[in-house]
């Protein structure tokens, strides 16, 4: 399983044209595997996921991330040194404010790679709630995109897992995006084994 909050730095075309790189504004590593607990109880914990995800715009001090998070800058500065210790972010560049030095923040990678075994089950739903107290805040006179829709169907495994690749890779080109408006829109995807049993033939008769 992999982190897809951001992908590779994509600073040229095929034709090997220049164009504007994706965030975050920093230098990282482009790809880090997270193999130990301490890694994982680090990553997937509500607040440090919207630390991380958020950082993948660009690099940020403890106030920018507890006015985004509206959480105390306490709260913040707390998992941002558990995030640290366990090497998921780092202070990229200080800045002198007045008397005091401000520390900005970012990842240490732009793609995370885990396993369900090291993450927990408990990853994939942790996700869609998120996605899902997001989108209960959306006021129903909003402006703009807002769009939201589900599909049972009988598949092979083999069939499921082409279509988790393709919006992986949907969700990656959305993260690659140019930047620009002012809204920031949040793309979720979720595909489970669902509870629902088939349906079966119009015959009545078990396929």
């Amino acid at each position: 399983m992999t982190d897809h909050t951001d992908d590779a730095d994509r600073t040229r075309t095929s034709a090997g044209a220049a164009v504007a790189p994706v965030p975050p504004d920093y230098p990282l590593d482009e790809v880090r595997s997270l193999s130990s607990p301490e890694e994982h109880r680090a990553l997937f914990e509500e607040t440090r996921m919207q630390i991380v995800s958020a950082l993948s715009e660009r690099a940020a001090t403890t106030s920018e991330l507890s006015h985004l998070l509206d959480r105390p800058k306490g709260t913040i500065g707390h998992h941002l040194k558990v995030l640290e210790a366990a090497g998921l972010v780092r202070v990229v560049r200080r800045k002198r404010v007045r008397a005091l030095e401000a520390k900005y923040y970012g990842r240490t990678a732009r793609v995370f790679l885990y396993g369900r075994e090291g993450a927990g089950t408990r990853v994939p739903e942790q996700v869609i709630d998120l996605a899902a107290a997001e989108l209960a805040q959306v006021p129903q006179d909003h402006g703009g995109v807002l769009n939201a829709n589900i599909r049972h169907v009988r598949v092979p495994t083999e069939r499921a897992e082409e279509f988790s690749a393709r919006l992986n890779a949907l969700l990656q080109e959305f993260a690659d995006s140019p930047r620009g408006g002012t809204t920031t829109y949040a793309l979720a995807f979720a595909l489970y084994p669902s509870p629902r049993p088939p349906l079966g033939s119009a015959g009545g008769e078990e396929t």
